[in-house]
């Protein structure tokens, strides 16, 4: 299992790497699923082109320990063997990746839920900043926490 919030200039870590080490896990022999999520940033919505997103958390050791949480809950909730994380703070383009989900589970139907769950309970419950920079000007949102 891969846990980490990483700034994006650090260290790319990619989907094929997270599913690599899943493969190593001593469950494998037992698995019949992985799924795998990849959020990046949309560059275009209604009344807004992005110019530029910048991502940050007040307490990256908190946000760790959030996603942490998040992680083990689901496991034992949906009854899947590993479920690893990987998200990006600081600042992005479109297209960039920002946040990497994958799962490993016995059956695809509780690993495609327990994944479903860590990309909503991630996305609302762990603290972020986001501030998007368009050609509208600035917004920032405070998500999460």
């Amino acid at each position: 299992m891969v846990v980490r919030v990483i700034e994006a200039k650090e260290e790319k870590v990619t989907m094929a790497d997270l599913i690599a080490d899943l493969k190593k896990s001593n469950k494998v022999d037992y698995s019949g699923a992985i799924f795998t999520f990849e959020g990046i940033v949309r560059g275009k919505e209604e009344n807004m082109n992005l110019e530029k997103l910048i991502l940050t958390t007040p307490d990256k050791e908190k946000t760790l320990k959030d996603i942490e949480n998040i992680i083990e809950n689901a496991k034992i909730k949906f009854n899947v063997f590993e479920i690893s994380v990987i998200h990006y703070i600081g600042e992005f383009y479109t297209g960039d990746r920002l946040f990497l989900v994958a799962v490993l589970g016995g059956h695809r139907g509780e690993s495609l839920d327990a994944l479903r769950e860590v990309i909503e309970k991630v996305k609302y419950d762990v603290e972020f900043k986001k501030e998007e920079i368009s050609d509208n000007g600035t917004k920032t949102i405070l998500a999460g926490g």
